[in-house]
């Protein structure tokens, strides 16, 4: 066989290979119970009724719960999987003003850990997708070794420079 004809041959097959390779990512295994589920395009809702966003990631989630933060109303989820000392957890956070505000959110930083963020690393989070304007995604560092009693901490920066700053149980 000729060289062009054997590096036609390797070329094809390499391509191939490559879009089976990328392939498999439509299916992930949860670890911690070895379960396989389908990833649910962003946006959808599968919570069975409640009207809670996905998770940015389109799995299933984790509903952190809901608090007030300064003039916000924040509502937060992470992904469903065990939160590992060195990983990271992929978390959303959903800002709205309290309707009587005119401020609002132009950063918003997530970490696991303690009130201190003693070491922890904080991370920015951003907007993915501009259809929700208000739903803020990152993955938080999660410390090795974790502290004890760590809380998913969010602080939230406005247009007027203030930072507010509150917590959820990451409910492990």
């Amino acid at each position: 066989m000729s060289n062009t004809m054997h590096f036609v041959s390797i070329s094809t097959l390499t391509f191939f290979l490559t879009l089976l390779g990328c392939n498999s990512e439509d299916q992930s295994t949860d670890a911690s119970n070895n379960e396989t589920t389908s990833e649910v395009p962003s946006g959808t809702n599968n919570n069975e009724g409640d009207s809670a966003p996905t998770a940015g990631h389109g799995g299933k989630i984790i509903q952190l719960g809901n608090t007030t933060i300064g003039s916000f109303h924040v509502m937060a989820t992470r992904d469903v999987g065990l939160i590992v000392a060195g990983k990271d957890a992929p978390i959303d956070v959903t800002v709205t003003p309290m309707p009587s505000s005119t401020i609002s959110a132009i950063a918003v930083r997530f970490w696991i850990g303690t009130e201190d963020a003693v070491g922890s690393m904080k991370a920015k989070s951003e907007i993915e997708n501009p259809a929700e304007p208000n739903r803020w995604h990152t993955h938080a560092d999660v410390p090795n070794p974790i502290p004890t009693g760590s809380k998913l901490w969010v602080e939230i920066e406005s247009d007027t420079g203030e930072k507010v700053t509150g917590s959820f149980d990451l409910k492990s």
